[in-house]
């Protein structure tokens, strides 16, 4: 009962991510008006609003206008039940659970904005790593120097590839929002983790670049969004870090 609760409860919670998702980068308040198609403008009612449910129920339209509802809705409600039910079985009811809840939802936030709109604002990524920063003084598992260290280094490490590519290849291979970014990593993961993040973000970035450049003639000049690659890569630092530290530590020594 308790993990369908949590999984519930993920779910709506999921439902104003979308709003935050869609709202944010464009400068929109997150309050008023209330939910609305965002094509033909028609205020969705309360029981065309119940996360996955609706979509089903409607079939994927609005009722309005008649037109597709991105299928991104039920997929962000169904990964936002997902967080807390991992974070719910992962460290029971605690603060920590709660936390662990907030930042996979911050990340999810962050991946589709940018992948979308190849931003990541502000108000997620340095509000969530302040968020962090405050709650190390009590997180169980990492203490307050190291998340400070790794905030503060990650964010110089990002600068100094900025500058990197700005002095060698003169254009701009990050932007300052990924700068902003590891702030908000380095402060919940901690420096071992936030070093599989940057590795694993770095191999899928390399991956995608390549597929992009052979299957779809793109060129080295085309932007990638690196905040989508750092969320994947802080989500898999999370579920397997440990593995992924002991393969690397075994080959290195080797």
């Amino acid at each position: 009962m308790e993990k369908i609760f949590l999984i519930l409860f993920g779910l709506i919670w999921g439902s104003f991510l979308n709003v935050v998702i869609h709202r944010l980068p464009r400068g929109e308040s997150l309050v008023r008006p209330g939910s609305r198609c965002p094509k033909c403008k028609r205020n969705i009612r309360p029981w065309e609003n119940i996360p996955i449910l609706s979509f089903l129920f409607l079939r994927g339209r609005c009722p309005g206008c008649h037109n597709p509802i991105s299928i991104r809705y039920p997929l962000v409600e169904a990964a936002a039940g997902c967080a807390f039910w991992y974070s719910g079985t992962a460290y029971g009811l605690s603060l920590h659970a709660a936390m662990t809840a907030v930042f996979l939802l911050l990340l999810l936030a962050l991946a589709l904005i940018d992948l979308e709109h190849m931003i990541l604002p502000d108000e997620l990524t340095l509000g969530g790593g302040v968020l962090f920063l405050l709650y190390s003084f009590v997180n169980p598992f990492l203490d307050p120097l190291p998340a400070f260290l790794s905030a503060i280094g990650g964010a110089l490490t990002l600068t100094a590839l900025f500058f990197f590519y700005l002095k060698v290849r003169k254009i701009e291979g990050l932007g300052f929002g990924d700068v902003k970014m590891m702030v908000l990593l380095g402060a919940f993961l901690g420096p071992e983790k936030l070093i599989v993040t940057v590795l694993v973000s770095s191999v899928l970035g390399l991956l995608v670049g390549l597929f992009l450049i052979i299957f779809r003639g793109k060129n080295l000049q085309m932007a990638l969004p690196f905040g989508t690659f750092l969320s994947a890569g802080a989500v898999v630092s999370l579920l397997c870090s440990e593995p992924i530290l002991f393969f690397l530590s075994r080959h290195l020594y080797m």
